[in-house]
């Protein structure tokens, strides 16, 4: 099992970074999953005990200038580790200047992920900074519980106001209620409510559209046979929507939510060549 990785270009190491930023505001520990030409930051808390998951996906070629890995075996040619994201967003912080950073996996005491910033010096000879990330290596037998979550068979899809209106409205609310109801339409209006004894607010929002979803077997036939106007709703923990809001360093160029009716919420955010799925089940 073998993995190395260089990123010399300084655009696509801020990128990256910026990428591990959000993943470290989202989750405490996740599954790395590398590929040959993917690589995933993979949270699978158990939604059915009321965690969130959560999927990102990033092509490598379009961050790695040198990119090589030998999986568990010849017909496995993945690897996953387990791994606290912030300890990589630290190790990245050192590396905003970086001539080149390289990352390896080592077995030294334990596995760790290397991560070497070679930081440009006055003399010839230049400075590199190391970080020794320890990672839990995934056995083969557990790998089907990091698999891709399936898309719900939602009742409405929408996308998403601007985030970052998004963010303050929801950060306003969150000192009034511990959740949040989200409801939205197939005539692209979405509202964000809370109610408690004391107050109740509402921020509407309208135009916003609502994605066309084709797909293979019209299993999203819930939401083809909906009245417009009705609207899909779910109550989720607004901590876990503001984490979420509060957590983006990439702005995407596409964000959507799915709306399974009291179940889940279920969001996706498209960077070119990032995506950022995120699941918040609904409060019972």
């Amino acid at each position: 099992m073998r993995f190395r990785a260089k990123i010399v270009d300084l655009a696509c190491l801020n990128h990256f970074s910026r990428v591990i930023n959000t993943i470290a505001k989202l989750a405490k520990t996740c599954t790395l999953r590398l590929t040959v030409s993917k690589l995933y930051f993979i949270l699978s808390d158990k939604v059915a005990n009321g965690g969130v998951s959560m999927w990102c996906e990033l092509c490598q070629g379009n961050f790695f200038d040198e990119f090589q890995m030998e999986g568990v075996a010849a017909e496995h040619n993945e690897i996953y580790l387990e791994l606290v994201p912030e300890n990589l967003s630290r190790a990245l912080k050192t590396a905003q200047s970086a001539k080149a950073v390289k990352i390896k996996l080592t077995n030294k005491h334990c596995p760790c992920l290397r991560v070497a910033v070679e930081l440009p010096s006055l003399s010839s000879s230049s400075r590199i900074v190391t970080h020794d990330i320890p990672v839990g290596v995934i056995p083969r037998r557990l790998w089907n519980d990091f698999r891709e979550p399936s898309v719900p068979d939602f009742d409405v899809s929408i996308y998403l106001p601007v985030l970052k209106t998004m963010k303050c409205v929801v950060e306003r609310m969150k000192n009034l209620s511990n959740s949040i109801v989200i409801e939205a339409n197939l005539s692209g209006e979405m509202n964000l409510k809370i109610e408690t004894d004391l107050v109740s607010v509402t921020t509407h929002f309208k135009d916003l559209g609502n994605p066309p979803w084709v797909s293979e077997d019209e299993c999203q036939s819930s939401a083809q046979d909906r009245d417009l106007e009705s609207m899909a709703e779910a109550r989720i923990d607004i901590k876990k929507l503001q984490q979420l809001l509060a957590g983006q360093q990439v702005n995407p160029t596409k964000a959507l939510c799915n709306i399974v009716s009291k179940r889940i919420v279920h969001f996706i955010l498209l960077h070119e060549d990032v995506s950022l799925q995120y699941f918040i089940p609904a409060l019972a």
